[in-house]
C-alpha cells in the first residue's frame, strides 16, 4: 500500500543552518557569499531519493532568482529510513541579506511515487544587517 503523498512529504524534514562568508565576500564588490549547511532527514519508513531542487533567492533589494537542478551538489542521494543526508553548498548575493526558499523533488524508490517536500524561508545576512 502506498503512502499518501503528503504523509511522504510530512516524513522528510529539512534542517538549514545559513553562515556569512565574511573572507570570501567583499562589499565594494557588491558581493556577499553564503554557506548553507543543510540535513535532510528521512522519517518515513521507505528509501527515499532526492532527485531534484528548486530555489527562489530574494535578494534585500528585491531581486529574484529561481535556480532548478537535478539533486544537490553533483549527487542525487538515496536516503534510508532513519537516515539523514547533510551537505553545503553556497550562495552568492549582491546585497548583504536576502532570504531563500524552495523545495525538493523526491521519490519514494518502492512505489515510485514522486513528492515535493518543501525548504521553508531563511534569511541570508551577513554581520551587522537588521533586516
Amino acid at each position: 500500500m502506498n503512502e499518501p503523498v503528503d504523509e511522504l512529504s510530512a516524513a522528510i524534514r529539512v534542517h538549514v543552518v545559513p553562515e556569512y562568508r565574511e573572507e570570501e565576500s567583499s562589499s565594494s564588490e557588491q558581493r556577499f557569499v553564503f554557506s548553507y549547511t543543510i540535513t535532510v532527514h528521512n522519517h518515513s519508513a521507505h528509501n527515499v531519493q532526492l532527485l531534484a531542487r528548486y530555489w527562489k533567492i530574494t535578494q534585500g533589494s528585491g531581486k529574484v532568482q529561481e535556480v532548478r537542478g537535478k539533486g544537490v551538489v553533483g549527487k542525487q542521494p538515496l536516503i534510508g529510513p532513519g537516515q539523514t543526508f547533510r551537505y553545503t553548498s553556497r550562495a552568492v548575493l549582491e546585497c548583504p541579506v536576502g532570504v531563500m526558499e524552495g523545495a525538493y523533488t523526491c521519490v519514494d524508490t518502492r512505489s515510485q511515487q514522486a513528492f515535493e517536500v518543501r525548504i521553508p524561508p531563511f534569511r541570508l545576512a551577513g554581520p551587522n544587517q537588521v533586516h
